[in-house]
């Protein structure tokens, strides 16, 4: 099968696709034919070997956290069948023609493959998140990279549970924000008075998913680093700010939690936005622009 692979840590030039043996599923897994798989800003940091120690690589490796497909081999102790369409977190490396998928659910027919692929690694980040900053009905929150593919999501999420949502994007995507409910602030010089007017009423949490600055700003509208988290600072730790890196709920809870935001996608509740589709030949293009910090929400490649 055709794959995406690496074999050193580098730029996005390290990447290839090349013939690589077929996996197969084992015990309690499903292998899908890939249709679409998600590109997240952990897979680029994760190709410059800036995440050794927390998520090991054994070269070659093939990047990709999400896929969507459909199920062609079925390994013993599974719920699912060959045909299936399903979502889920590969094992074996999503950029890929083929992939074994170990935590996996239904694809509702009412989503695009492009639409599904875009929640597994989205929906658990921006959910995990609002529940660590205990954000509730009558709050304000202000989410840095609020147009993104994790910053939308929790923007409809935070909306969804009642609490107001100032979220911090480039003008160009502040008509994309006004359509989730949010109010939209531009970053940079003068942060700081613009959020101070959108919230008069004071910011209650905030959610960094940006990474780009707009930390400092943060604690000085909060008064300290209480009620504060990012997912995308390195800055992090010498601020004093939380960082939420990893999963805390069970594998069946996340997967009951992607159940049913697909289905919110289905119904036309909650929307994923798509920045820009590549193939898998376009690999290093999709990653270069999901490491730009400027894709206007979801990269995903197309095997």
């Amino acid at each position: 099968m055709q794959a995406v692979v690496f074999e050193e840590f580098g730029g996005p030039e390290v990447l290839r696709t090349e013939d690589v043996a077929e996996p197969h599923a084992g015990p309690g897994e499903v292998r899908v034919r890939v249709r679409a798989a998600g590109v997240n800003p952990i897979d680029f940091k994760i190709r410059r070997g800036w995440t050794q120690g927390f998520l090991d690589v054994t070269f070659p490796a093939t990047p990709g956290l999400e896929v969507a497909g459909v199920v062609d081999e079925a390994g013993e102790g599974t719920t699912f069948a060959v045909g299936n369409e399903v979502v889920g977190w590969a094992k074996t490396g999503a950029y890929a023609e083929y992939a074994i998928v170990g935590n996996v659910v239904r694809k509702p027919a009412g989503v695009s493959w492009e639409q599904a692929v875009g929640l597994p690694v989205a929906g658990e980040t921006a959910q995990r998140v609002l529940d660590e900053l205990k954000v509730k009905a009558g709050e304000t929150l202000l989410l840095h990279g609020a147009a993104g593919a994790v910053g939308s999501i929790g923007v409809q999420l935070a909306k969804a549970a009642g609490v107001t949502v100032i979220g911090t994007a480039s003008p160009a995507n502040h008509a994309f924000l006004r359509e989730l409910g949010a109010i939209p602030v531009a970053y940079g010089d003068g942060l700081l008075d613009r959020v101070r007017e959108a919230a008069p009423q004071g910011v209650d949490a905030v959610f960094d998913a940006a990474g780009q600055g707009g930390l400092e700003e943060s604690i000085e509208l909060r008064g300290g680093t209480d009620r504060i988290v990012t997912i995308a600072a390195m800055n992090a730790g010498e601020l004093g700010v939380a960082a939420s890196m990893a999963a805390s709920a069970t594998p069946d809870e996340i997967a009951a939690a992607l159940s049913k935001q697909l289905q919110a996608a289905a119904d036309g509740t909650l929307r994923v936005r798509i920045a820009e589709t590549f193939p898998l030949g376009d690999a290093p293009k999709a990653q270069e622009l999901s490491e730009s910090g400027h894709a206007q929400g979801k990269v995903v490649v197309l095997p």
